[in-house]
């Protein structure tokens, strides 16, 4: 999605499922040339005819799922139910909206550089929202960096947005503006992922509803430091692709260094949550999510993951 700039290899579902087991296959010769078209028929395919934006917000965002986990987190570490949220790079914030959705009293403000995406946001996440709740989101094409902005209960960077800095310098900089920007005992919190076959080049499908799938390339990594190249791309049912629709160019960092730099722009305390599994009844070498994220300091490798990072002011 424009300038929402990172996006996670699979969607966390109602039950919070983690990615399970890719079925990979080599991205260098995927990331050579865009795959030839079948014969087709005449007038347009579907994917000349699909929204990227809309398919970016079936494929791969599941905001009810992250607003339960924030809303739980911020009420036993602070004691209030969190009522303000600022959604940084927020796209086409559904996000915000779903968050004022969520309860009466509150309110949103997405904060994005890019202005088509922010209008798509208000053209169409706005139209399918109750007005109540759309009149309690507030839309900003700025920097996230601006200390300016108002401050807020709660700051969320979702599907890896932060990875477009990929200096310490520039990352701590983000992070301590965001701090500024809190109320005194405010939140922020930080989607993150990685694993064994986070740093390798792959091509990862995962089918959805309707003969639609939607595949997480990873066409580049740099081990000495951590530059990925990844690229988004649907296929339809009739053979037909929306090839590459969007690219990221970001930095994959590390949960030490997400930690250090939290510490380092101020942050009181962070804390890391990744979701408890257990092996899958048909096939043990799956693991199924359980709905359940828990804090650890400690855990097990895996070749996918998915977690939070929770920053206390």
């Amino acid at each position: 999605m424009s300038k929402k700039t990172a996006k996670p290899p699979a969607k966390k579902s109602s039950s919070k499922q983690p990615p399970k087991k890719p079925a990979k296959t080599q991205a260098k010769s995927a990331a050579k040339k865009k795959p030839k078209q079948p014969g087709r028929k005449p007038g347009p395919t579907l994917a000349e005819s699909a929204d990227k934006f809309a398919l970016y917000q079936r494929s791969v965002q599941s905001p009810t799922v992250d607003i339960e986990f924030f809303d739980a987190e911020f009420q036993k570490h602070r004691g209030r139910v969190p009522l303000s949220v600022r959604e940084d790079f927020c796209g086409t914030a559904l996000f915000s909206v779903e968050w004022c959705k969520s309860d009466a009293r509150r309110t949103a403000l997405g904060v994005d550089l890019d202005g088509p995406t922010l209008e798509w946001g208000r053209t169409h996440t706005f139209a399918a929202a109750p007005p109540d709740a759309v009149e309690r989101v507030t839309l900003a094409q700025a920097d996230v960096r601006d200390t300016s902005l108002p401050a807020v209960d709660l700051i969320v960077a979702m599907n890896f947005s932060y990875c477009i800095f990929k200096t310490r310098e520039e990352l701590r900089g983000y992070f301590a503006a965001a701090r500024k920007n809190l109320v005194d005992d405010g939140v922020f919190a930080l989607e993150v992922y990685g694993g064994t076959e986070a740093v390798v080049e792959l091509s990862d499908e995962r089918e959805l509803r309707g003969g639609l799938t939607y595949v997480w390339e990873q066409e580049k990594f740099n081990p000495i430091n951590h530059h990925t190249l990844c690229h988004i791309t649907w296929k339809f049912r009739d053979g037909s692709q929306l090839y590459r629709a969007f690219t990221y160019d970001w930095r994959l960092w590390t949960l030490p260094e997400l930690g250090e730099l939290l510490r380092e722009a101020g942050f009181s305390e962070v804390k890391f949550y990744f979701e408890r599994v257990e092996a899958d009844e048909d096939d043990d070498e799956y693991l199924t999510g359980t709905g359940e994220f828990v804090e650890h300091t400690e855990i097990e490798n895996q070749e996918a993951w998915l977690g939070y990072v929770v920053a206390l002011k």
